[in-house]
């Protein structure tokens, strides 16, 4: 429910974008100066990296609705430092077991429209709460309820909603009209609350303090399961308890790369991101960027992210379901063989490139943060509903909003979804399937720095990143690495979209001249998280995306 207020939260002090020598401090960057302060309130009371992260997870779920929640699912990447263990929960949201490739069709075989994206079908099943009971019970210091108390109160409390809360829901507003529990929490009869309007959810405290008392039990089994798939049915949803009950994580084996010297640790399938990204790199290794002038470069960096757009179109899927191509697709030779295509001086139009697309199928919302401490340990973590507030949709009794992940699979050849992205064979749905995802969470090393970094924006996350990682490689911090101007290709459609800083008239009109179509983006994208350690002189940093409303700090434990 929302009320006007002009409450005023205690804050924190925090250290903004300083250097701080790192003996017993954190660096945390999120894109809700809530979701960081619970961080750091968990590692005040002795909590690890770890615990910090489902700290920070949970709290996003509550203060930034639109773009993860416990509807939702994520990757989170973590390094520990002591032995140098590092992988990835895979808390994806997988298909519901009654779901099936054409239930998305009508009786002609044409995609129905808006049925992927918005109401209860387009719902999967969610990993958040799986994955945050899985990150404490293994990884964690403090019990699980512990690390929770700061979601439970901001949601039992209230927090004042900023603009870009208001911009979304704006966006969203006329599908979560539909839904009047959707329409009672988030709406001020039926309009966009005003600026610092305070936000409760009552409902959501309640179900975040089952998490906290039962573990994974207190939401895929009992009274929560019971609302959760009472109200999606109601709906005309498809889940069952016995989806609920069936649904666990699973830990994999990030991928890994090399480039100029920098060590990329990614996130492996049912994430598309760290193989895209470091074939993009391997691709690039092959030039040296910073000899090249402006145009060449940034042709040749878009001609990168086609090629690996491409493959992420043709190769990739859930790793449980389908083989894929990953050692080639890793590989440096592979790269240099798709080098040999790349010609500086022209674009390759994306109907050239190999390979048959059977069939095609994440934005502007999903949400990221990075953590960081004195030793190293570290977490990456992008987490997302798919579309802003998900489906629109919010279970009943819950406080939950849905995903709408469903749009991230294969529906119909030659069909994109809504992030216009197309794909094969190997992401066409299935019962108890995860979706291919872009989020890209990431780690970067080299002989003096260890970076963390992601960020949310759909099919732009991985060359969002990828620009990211660029500019570390150019020696930038984190600082830079949020602010560089963005541009994108994404293979289909064959366009390079750019924000409008990202490229001069000149470098546009010498580009069109290489064959290349650009096209300004409407909005300034993406809300890079990301921190740093410099191993050398032992300080932190951290930075938050200006475009967004998050904080980025170091912070010294008490």
């Amino acid at each position: 429910m929302l009320k006007n207020s002009c409450a005023t939260l205690v804050l924190m002090a925090v250290f903004w974008g300083k250097q701080v020598y790192a003996d017993g401090k954190a660096a945390i960057a999120s894109a809700h100066p809530l979701a960081t302060e619970a961080g750091f309130e968990i590692l005040n009371q002795g909590g690890n990296v770890f615990d910090a992260a489902v700290a920070v997870s949970a709290a996003l779920a509550v203060v930034e609705p639109s773009g993860s929640g416990l509807g939702g699912g994520g990757f989170w990447l973590l390094h520990r430092a002591d032995d140098g263990f590092e992988t990835m929960i895979d808390g994806r949201e997988k298909a519901p077991l009654a779901a099936h490739r054409d239930m998305f069709l009508d009786n002609s075989g044409k995609v129905i429209s808006r049925l992927s994206v918005d109401g209860a079908l387009a719902a999967a099943i969610p990993g958040m709460p799986a994955a945050l009971a899985h990150l404490s019970e293994k990884y964690g210091r403090l019990p699980l309820a512990q690390s929770l108390a700061p979601a439970i109160r901001y949601a039992r409390d209230g927090f004042a909603i900023g603009e870009r809360h208001r911009k979304l829901l704006k966006f969203r507003i006329e599908v979560m009209k539909k839904d009047p529990e959707a329409a009672r929490l988030f709406l001020d009869n039926g309009a966009v609350p005003a600026y610092k309007s305070m936000l409760r959810q009552p409902d959501l405290a309640n179900t975040l303090s089952r998490l906290a008392e039962d573990g994974r039990e207190g939401f895929y089994d009992g009274e929560v399961a019971e609302k959760l798939v009472g109200s999606v049915r109601k709906a005309g949803g498809i889940w069952t308890l016995q989806d609920l009950a069936d649904f666990q994580v699973v830990e994999r084996e990030p991928v890994r790369g090399w480039y100029r010297g920098i060590k990329i640790t990614g996130a492996a399938p049912p994430s598309a991101g760290g193989i895209g990204l470091i074939e993009a790199l391997n691709i690039l290794s092959g030039y040296d960027l910073k000899q090249v002038d402006s145009v060449t470069r940034k042709h040749l960096i878009a001609e990168a992210m086609r090629r690996a757009y491409h493959d992420r179109a043709l190769y990739l899927g859930d790793a449980d379901f389908v083989d894929m191509p990953i050692r080639r697709l890793l590989n440096e030779d592979y790269a240099a063989g798709l080098r040999s295509s790349l010609r500086p001086d022209k674009a390759l139009p994306s109907a050239m490139l190999s390979g048959h697309m059977a069939e095609a199928p994440d934005g502007p919302h999903t949400t990221h943060f990075s953590i960081i401490d004195a030793e190293g340990n570290r977490v990456a973590a992008t987490l997302s509903v798919n579309f802003p507030f998900g489906a629109g949709m919010v279970a009943a009794g819950t406080g939950v909003v849905l995903n709408d992940e469903m749009d991230d699979f294969v529906s119909l050849p030659g069909a994109m979804n809504v992030y216009g992205l197309v794909g094969g064979l190997a992401n066409a749905i299935a019962p108890g399937k995860r979706m291919l995802s872009s989020m890209t969470p990431v780690f970067l090393e080299d002989g003096r720095r260890i970076a963390v970094l992601g960020t949310p924006g759909g099919s732009r996350i991985i060359s969002m990143v990828l620009l990211g990682a660029l500019d570390f490689a150019d020696g930038n911090g984190p600082d830079s690495w949020v602010r560089v101007p963005r541009f994108h290709h994404q293979f289909i459609p064959d366009v390079i979209q750019y924000e409008k800083e990202a490229m001069t008239a000149d470098e546009i009109k010498s580009l069109s001249e290489r064959g290349h179509q650009l096209e300004e983006a409407r909005y300034r994208y993406g809300n890079m998280q990301a921190v740093m350690q410099d191993k050398t002189t032992h300080t932190l940093t951290a930075a938050s995306d200006p475009r967004g409303e998050g904080r980025a700090s170091v912070f010294s434990l008490r």
